[in-house]
């Protein structure tokens, strides 16, 4: 079974080609070395995970005192990327290390393994100071898709990653602590310099990186053609039981159709708007704050999935882009959960 290891031996563990869960400011991932063809296929087994779905390298940052910080930045991300464009050098100076992916076309050496038979490959720099430990003891690139089996809920805590593989032998996980963001970081796409866009949103927004880098970062449009990236299929992060997204007008009408139904029902920390009584029927009551929501979003469908309920109802989200992060994982979750998608 998956067991708890300290960072010694979470090093040795990776030199060796073994998989580790460790902690990062979003969520935990499950971490093989990018540069092993077969400790990354361990990777895809142990998850569950379709080949064609890539996986995104976690790397080192330059130590804060480091003299020529581009220098050094291009000295870590030549191994992965062919070419570095001043524009993502903009944003790695900003943003990084922080929950912010960046996709550029992959250099020739990176594997194939990685990129889901694509010609990009997906970089971040973590923020967690245990990861970053992790990351300069080992000295080279981190495949690090959440830990958790494929389309499931992601962990944000090292007892996650116990529960999540019970039974399978070989998986060490380094304790961090619960992860600070609580969602999976923003995945921006450079590979086209004319459009870039916005592959899957998260807690930095395409607003802050206009304000504090004067980048234009666009939205993708239905039914244009994407680079595939982590967590972006229609059905992901999804519970075992099932999820429905309601807005207030239709809750009524809900809770009369499953009256006789477990139900989770989460309501937002304000009064509601009808009363709220029903044996069979808890409430809990949430954060209406983007960040508080998000941190807490995964703990929530956890728990839950625990609790032999039939049927979890969770508000939809307001409107804004702070909120556009929750709200796909959210959509996700809903499409994907229950008993069909297992």
């Amino acid at each position: 079974m998956a067991r708890l290891v300290d960072l010694k031996e979470a090093l040795t563990c990776l030199q060796q080609g073994k998989l580790v869960a460790f902690p990062t400011e979003t969520v935990y991932g499950l971490g093989a070395d990018a540069s092993n063809r077969d400790a990354v296929a361990k990777l895809y087994l142990a998850k569950g995970r379709p080949p064609d779905h890539p996986i995104i390298v976690h790397v080192a940052s330059p130590k804060k005192e480091s003299i020529d910080l581009e220098t050094d930045w291009l000295e870590i991300l030549s191994p992965w990327w062919r070419d570095i464009p001043d524009l993502a050098l903009r944003l790695i100076f900003t943003f990084w290390p922080g929950p912010l992916t960046l996709v550029l076309e992959k250099s020739k050496t990176a594997l194939d393994a990685l990129t889901g038979g694509q010609k990009t490959l997906a970089l971040r720099a973590p923020s967690h100071p245990l990861a970053q430990e992790l990351l300069r003891a080992f000295g080279g690139g981190i495949a690090g898709p959440s830990a958790n089996r494929f389309g499931r809920v992601s962990p944000t805590s090292a007892m996650d990653v116990l529960n999540e593989f019970p039974n399978q032998d070989g998986i060490a996980v380094l304790d961090g602590g619960n992860c600070a963001f609580g969602i999976e970081s923003t995945i921006i796409d450079l590979s086209d310099s004319s459009a870039i866009r916005l592959l899957r949103p998260g807690s930095i927004t395409p607003e802050m990186i206009k304000k504090k880098t004067g980048i234009d970062v666009r939205k993708a449009v239905e039914g244009e053609t994407l680079t595939r990236v982590s967590g972006s299929l229609k059905a992901h992060y999804a519970p075992h039981t099932p999820l429905t997204l309601y807005a207030e007008h239709t809750l009524p009408d809900l809770l009369k159709t499953n009256s006789l139904k477990k139900i989770a029902l989460l309501i937002w920390n304000q009064p509601p708007l009808i009363e709220l009584q029903n044996k069979h029927h808890t409430f809990i009551q949430i954060p209406m704050d983007s960040n508080g929501f998000a941190r807490n979003l995964y703990r929530y469908l956890r728990d839950l999935d625990h609790g032999q309920y039939d049927l979890i109802l969770m508000p939809e989200t307001p409107s804004g882009q702070n909120w556009d992060g929750v709200r796909d994982r959210l959509q996700r979750a809903a499409f994907g959960s229950g008993a069909a998608s297992d």
